[in-house]
């Protein structure tokens, strides 16, 4: 059966099996049904309209609150039936719900949805009428705990007001967490029901109640479970020979790039094409059975139609791995997607793994690999790209070769009709090059293996994402409240949280923080931070953005303000961030830096202020910078204000992975995304 809305009666019946307060109720089908049952119940009672086509019944006029009378409740039926008849003159009616009227209290609602990736996710927040203008909601994915649930109640911006705001009384918290957790274990332990809404839950000083309930079903749903997958032999992605089949010596063809990449690998490199005996001043062969010695790699580029005669020919040699470059597959629609299943059909066969199809392909620069089309090839380096899009690809490897970035690997999923993003995660995981992971997400199918391998993955190297589609525009209309308000990005940004992954929002960001974080010290170990520089300015707006993302600025303790006292001039700012005035000299920053080395135990982080001036170099700043790194086991962060005049210094930092930045509001803002995965 589709997925269907039971109705509030039902909805009622069903929570009430798990102990969660709901109000009297009945389900009348004329007036004079009405005014009998809303007597027996006791006035004041509420009455809504009863039709599966009407979601939202306050906006059809289907819902009349404080009836006091008989007399009341038959025109209360008659107008309801009137209004919900002329809001959709289509909808079943199937009667009214005549309920105990709650009484006031403070208005929330508790929400699920099956997310297509993630599968079951729990909503809370602020409710009423005004749900969707507020969005002051939290989300977990299930599975859930209690405490979980208490931590959630506490994240709302709202969570004053149940304490007990302005002197108003608090509310019960405890009450409310219990009818959460029964909710929470309503929408585990029953498969088919896939999205529901309780809005609002009114929550009194003793006490809870709901007021609506909206539960969807469907009697096909799946549950989401994470599943395991065989490990990709990490040699498949290292091969000795590699045959490139379409190679050409046209340069405006795709396999004359592809081919020209290669040329610099140290391998084995055989062009195939069926028309020229030399390819690019190689012997080509007219088929890959033809070459003579074993083949570990193929990249093709012949068109979608060729491909599974090429995919037969690759397993009949006996090829690990084919990287399909050849877009037509089921990104064209189902011609698309049947020709598709068929080639990974026929490579399941011969146990060919399958790179794409539709794909960009992979670089491997330490092993001097590329099977791109990029215009030039990226340096080795510690920092692995997967991505969902080719296009990003391409410009952040044009972008990398003027940054100085490096790479250790860098894959274009494609399609990922075979390998995805778990066996790359699981690929880069083991590549000992590989100290940083970034992946740009466009769609995840599988959620829960993907939470539960990049969890793995992150604890021993950190992932940092970019998530596109975070915008409103093209979004489905929702169901229900939560469907509105829990949407598709804001389960990732979840995802994420949970499974330990930094979520950035500019690719330039994503390579801040994993070129941070794969420095010899990984990640910082709390936030408690320190800030010292010689430009009173840049004192001010540090304070300004640590704040802002989140950051600790201590208070300096006793001590070390008085070790400070003894160096400093006197009229020094005696606090955090420590200014040593303009004309600190490589000697002030020195003993500086050894008093906070000496203290390292009240710190997490220290962030290093420079802007170019007459008194301190770059260079003489950047070696003490490395001194006083080389003195303690925290993290120390660097920001080289201005141009020209500070980049030797940035060279010297970089050379010794000390992390850098360039720009004051975006070394605490690349900070503050890691702080807040890491100590949330």
């Amino acid at each position: 059966m589709a997925k269907r809305m039971l109705s509030e009666f039902e909805s009622y019946d069903l929570l009430k099996q798990y102990g969660v307060p709901v109000p009297e109720h009945a389900i009348v089908k004329t007036a004079a049904e009405a005014s009998k049952v809303a007597e027996k119940i006791g006035f004041p009672v509420v009455m809504k309209i009863h039709s599966p086509q009407i979601v939202h019944k306050s906006d059809a006029g289907g819902v009349i609150i404080s009836i006091s009378s008989k007399q009341a409740a038959e025109e209360a039926f008659t107008k309801i039936v009137a209004n919900a008849k002329a809001y959709n003159p289509e909808a079943e009616i199937k009667g009214v719900i005549v309920e105990q009227q709650a009484a006031p209290g403070l208005e929330l609602i508790i929400g699920g949805k099956t997310d297509p990736a993630f599968g079951k996710v729990l909503t809370f927040g602020m409710g009423g009428t005004l749900v969707e203008l507020m969005k002051d909601v939290t989300l977990r994915i299930l599975p859930v705990t209690e405490e979980i649930i208490r931590d959630m109640v506490r994240e709302i911006h709202g969570y004053p007001i149940i304490q007990g705001y302005r002197g108003t009384k608090p509310r019960d918290e405890e009450t409310l967490v219990q009818v959460m957790w029964a909710i929470n274990c309503f929408f585990a332990e029953n498969t088919n029901i896939v999205e529901f809404d309780i809005n609002p839950i009114r929550l009194y000083e003793s006490g809870a109640c709901i007021v609506d309930a909206r539960i969807f079903v469907d009697d096909e749903a799946v549950e989401k479970v994470a599943k395991e997958r065989p490990f990709v032999p990490i040699e498949y992605f290292t091969p000795r020979s590699i045959a490139v089949i379409g190679a050409s010596s046209e340069p405006k063809k795709m396999g004359y790039a592809i081919m020209h990449n290669l040329l610099h690998f140290p391998g084995q490199l055989y062009p195939v094409n069926n028309k020229r005996p030399e390819v690019q001043g190689l012997k080509a062969y007219a088929s890959i059975l033809d070459i003579p010695n074993p083949v570990d790699m193929a990249v093709i580029t012949v068109p979608a139609k060729h491909v599974p005669s090429v995919i037969e020919e690759c397993g009949q040699k006996g090829v690990s791995m084919a990287v399909i470059i050849t877009a037509g597959f089921k990104e064209t629609g189902e011609g698309g997607k049947a020709l598709e299943d068929r080639v990974l059909q026929i490579a399941k066969g011969y146990g060919t793994r399958i790179v794409g199809p539709n794909c960009l392909g992979l670089i491997i620069p330490p092993k001097g690999i590329d099977t791109t089309y990029v215009h030039e090839s990226p340096k080795p380096g510690n920092i692995a790209f997967i991505s969902q899009s080719g296009a990003i690809v391409n410009t952040v490897v044009d972008w990398s070769i003027r940054q100085d970035i490096g790479f250790s690997a860098v894959v274009s999923v494609g399609n990922q009709a075979d390998l995805n993003f778990i066996d790359y995660l699981r690929f880069v995981e083991r590549d000992p090059k590989t100290k940083g992971i970034i992946l740009y997400i466009e769609e995840i199918q599988d959620g829960k293996t993907f939470m539960k391998v990049v969890n793995e993955v992150s604890k021993t190297k950190p992932v940092v994402a970019i998530k596109s589609g975070s915008s409103v525009k093209g979004q489905q209309a929702a169901s229900s409240h939560t469907g509105s308000l829990s949407g598709s990005y804001d389960v990732y940004m979840e995802a994420f949280r949970e499974s330990g992954v930094i979520p950035v929002h500019t690719l330039t960001g994503t390579f801040q923080v994993a070129e941070m974080l794969s420095s010899p010290k990984g990640y910082p170990r709390g936030k408690r931070a320190v800030v010292i520089t010689n430009a009173g300015g840049f004192a001010v707006l540090s304070s300004d953005y640590a704040e802002r993302y989140g950051i600790d600025l201590i208070s300096l303790p006793p001590k070390v303000l008085k070790e400070l006292n003894d160096l400093l001039p006197d009229f020094w700012n005696k606090n955090n961030p420590i200014d040593l005035l303009g004309d600190a000299n490589e000697k002030r920053f020195e003993q500086v830096f050894s008093v906070l080395a000496k203290h390292q135990d009240c710190w997490d982080i220290a962030f290093v202020v420079g802007f170019p001036n007459l008194v301190i170099g770059s260079e003489q700043l950047a070696n003490q910078i490395i001194r006083f790194s080389e003195k303690t086991e925290n993290m120390i962060v660097a920001t080289l204000l201005g141009g020209g005049s500070m980049e030797r210094g940035r060279k010297i930092l970089k050379e010794n992975d000390i992390p850098l930045f360039e720009e004051l509001d975006f070394t605490f803002r690349v900070m503050g995304r890691i702080l807040w995965q890491r100590f949330r």
